[in-house]
């Protein structure tokens, strides 16, 4: 079996043993990556020669005694909107497609405290804008359980590089759904912490007011892991909250007797593929015999979270991509013409077709006459949403749905058709706008696709949504499935 296969404890107890090696983790990871990334097409950036030094010294460390974590020396991926100083970083866009930041990102310093191996950076819809990955100027990833299927986005090249066993864990962002959805598609755990969790620095912001940064893991223990490793307050983040960080392996107990769940009649009504209902049912008969209770309730204005969240995020996107003018650094296109010209080639060269469009739907949003019309009504129908999980979470211990109407559908199937992309995150979106935490767990199959149950938590209140879907887990046998190459 390979060592990618083994849970986080267990590859942990080897190192400890020495049974294994750092240098022989890595190894297996480049080893996979070169027989599997050029189907696959996750990895943008290898970090070879670095990785392979880390790993020595990391061996040295091993050799000597001193003290190590449980993510000591794990070959980890990033995607490539997590800043990584010296090493390309590009959101995989043309705009920045020889940029190497000069900092890490703060999740990037907490990984290398913890002894990560960094193996590389992963692919992405260009800046997170995206839910298949086929928007990446770089190519589209492909879905490792059929290469003619997309990974999901916008984190598609993180959850394809776990599902394939390319690296042992990697970290996603999350706007609308980018973790969420890309893990039910291609069948691992993707966890979005609540809002403030986890620090941004170093996130080349989307939307600063819904992105955040979360790990994508083949189980829910290890997520349980690099969660803990990367949670936490950071004054170099403004909108980073001072909560206090708990233990949240000790919420493993696979206890979840007196469990409420309500399960939202919009999650499972039209629109869900009924294989997909069939599973997430399913799911919700393994927790009533472990105890849980579930009913249905109603999250009312859940209907017009898409609509708010694309004016939202878009007009966010307009502002935060008005820094890339072809002056500081990118794509610079200067022919003499002037300023105004000087910022309409680089822009018009640097940034691809779906990025245009959600820049000039953002700006139409913010303009004058229209932002009251727009912009100021999708941020009421935003706390309307907001209220809606409130109301819910009076009563209930958590919400859960699919994460996906659907099953992975095929590589450019919807391209032409922004509208029907954007409602593949229906259910992921409303969380977002809300600011609370989800994770995605596989709970089945579909045609030989995964299926994934999306667990919603309280505010702050991760240890009950890891406990629930550790329970969930550890009495199932679908995240143990691999695909095959």
């Amino acid at each position: 079996m390979s060592l990618f296969h083994y849970r986080l404890p267990e590859v942990h107890n080897l190192l400890q043993g020495k049974e294994i090696s750092v240098g022989e983790l890595t190894e297996e990871a480049f080893k996979n990556i070169a027989a599997r990334d050029s189907r696959v097409h996750a990895f943008l950036t290898l970090n070879e020669e670095e990785a392979k030094l880390t790993a020595r010294a990391l061996d040295d460390k091993l050799a000597s005694g001193a003290a190590r974590g449980l993510l000591f020396g794990l070959p980890a991926g990033i995607k490539d909107n997590i800043s990584t100083k010296g090493l390309r970083t590009t959101c995989a866009s043309q705009f920045l497609d020889n940029f190497q930041p000069i900092y890490d990102a703060t999740v990037m310093t907490k990984l290398r405290q913890a002894d990560t191996v960094t193996i590389g950076k992963l692919n992405m819809d260009e800046f997170a804008m995206g839910g298949s990955n086929e928007n990446s100027s770089y190519g589209p990833v492909r879905n490792p359980w059929d290469l003619e299927r997309v990974p999901g986005g916008s984190s598609g090249g993180s959850a394809a590089a776990v599902a394939s066993g390319e690296v042992f864990f990697a970290l996603g962002s999350d706007t609308g759904g980018s973790i969420r959805q890309p893990a039910s598609y291609c069948g691992v755990v993707g966890l979005k912490p609540t809002y403030g969790l986890v620090s941004r620095y170093g996130l080349v912001a989307f939307a600063s007011s819904l992105d955040q940064i979360g790990p994508l893991t083949r189980n829910v223990e290890d997520s349980a892991y690099v969660l803990q490793a990367i949670a936490g307050y950071d004054p170099q983040d403004s909108t980073s909250a001072k909560v206090d960080i708990p233990d949240y392996l000790s919420a493993l107990t696979g206890d979840i007797r007196g469990l409420k769940i309500a399960v939202p009649k919009e999650y499972i009504g039209e629109g869900v593929d009924p294989a997909v209902r069939e599973s997430v049912l399913a799911a919700l008969k393994v927790l009533e015999g472990l105890g849980a209770v579930w009913e249905e309730v109603s999250l009312p204005h859940t209907e017009y979270a898409v609509a708010a969240y694309y004016l939202l995020a878009s007009s966010e996107a307009s502002s935060n991509l008005a820094r890339f003018d072809g002056v500081r650094y990118g794509v610079r296109v200067d022919d003499g013409g002037g300023l105004l010209d000087l910022y309409h080639r680089s822009r018009s060269q640097g940034f691809g077709p779906e990025v245009k469009r959600r820049i000039m739907l953002g700006t139409y949003a913010l303009s004058s006459g229209y932002y009251d019309a727009y912009y100021l009504k999708a941020q009421k129908v935003r706390t309307l949403i907001k209220q809606d999980f409130d109301d819910v979470f009076q009563k209930y211990d958590v919400v859960i749905g699919p994460t996906a109407p659907t099953t992975a559908f095929k590589l450019g199937s919807q391209t032409e058709d922004p509208l029907t992309m954007y409602l593949n995150d229906i259910l992921t979106i409303p969380v977002s706008l809300a600011g609370i935490p989800a994770v995605s767990v596989p709970c089945g199959f579909a045609e030989g696709l995964p299926v994934g149950l999306q667990i919603i938590g309280k505010e702050f209140d991760e240890t009950t949504l890891l406990r629930v879907a550790h329970a969930y887990e550890q009495n199932t046998e679908h995240h143990k499935a691999r695909p095959q190459f």
